[in-house]
């Protein structure tokens, strides 16, 4: 079955234009160092995927051909409109769906694999979303992450949830800094599979959005 229609899916679930310009922009500016990333995240996925929490598509160039479609949700309507042009330059067929993590607008069992792409720190109830994407991925499936999150030393952890209780939600679109991503796949149920952990940018400053992590996880066999 396909997504819900733009009538009946939420159309903004999340409005947040003053920073999707800034964030727009932004990204572009910085894919030459992410883009790697985004390379290494989606290679090897095939069959249907979803994509969490799209953006401005940026993931779309790296998709392999093996993927025969790509749900793409994403709940802010400037960042939404922006995806839908990357959507018609992919090479796999890509629809791009209003909706938020929380309430996937999908039947279950739907995907052979699931995409969360620098999306976690901003969901409002990272438990829910990671029961959804459960959901809709078939027993098996593979969730594919790429998450920035609390760093491992206790002075970088200490400012991050200082910075997430005050000033940072509210000045970067919701996004939290603190997040425990492979915990989080834990304790939803996922078995979580190979990863690595580094820095963004690799050198220079420590930033409180520098510890990422990317891997793969998957929803057991036996649900």
């Amino acid at each position: 079955m396909s997504p819900r229609s733009a009538k009946t899916a939420s159309r903004d679930a999340v409005h947040h234009p003053v920073f999707a310009r800034f964030y727009a922009r932004q990204s572009v500016a910085a894919e030459r160092v992410i883009a790697p990333y985004r390379a290494e995240l989606l290679a090897g996925l095939s069959g249907r995927v979803i994509e969490v929490g799209a953006g401005n598509g940026l993931n779309f160039a790296h998709y392999p051909g093996a993927v025969s479609e790509v749900v793409a949700i994403e709940p802010e309507r400037t960042l939404r409109q922006l995806a839908a042009d990357a959507a018609v330059r992919a090479d796999v067929p890509v629809d791009v769906v209003p909706g938020a993590a929380e309430a996937l607008p999908v039947k279950s069992e739907a995907f052979d694999g699931a995409v969360a792409s620098l999306v976690l720190c901003s969901v409002r109830d990272v438990p829910r979303a990671l029961a959804e994407l459960r959901r809709v991925l078939r027993p098996g499936g593979e969730l594919r992450f790429f998450e920035h999150g609390v760093a491992p030393g206790a002075v970088m952890a200490t400012a991050q949830r200082a910075l997430d209780r005050t000033v940072w939600p509210l000045l970067f679109g919701g996004c939290h800094v603190a997040r425990d991503t492979l915990g989080a796949l834990r304790a939803a149920g996922f078995e979580v599979g190979a990863y690595r952990r580094f820095l963004v940018p690799p050198k220079g400053p420590r930033l409180p959005t520098s510890y990422c992590v990317l891997g793969t996880a998957r929803r057991p066999g036996t649900d």
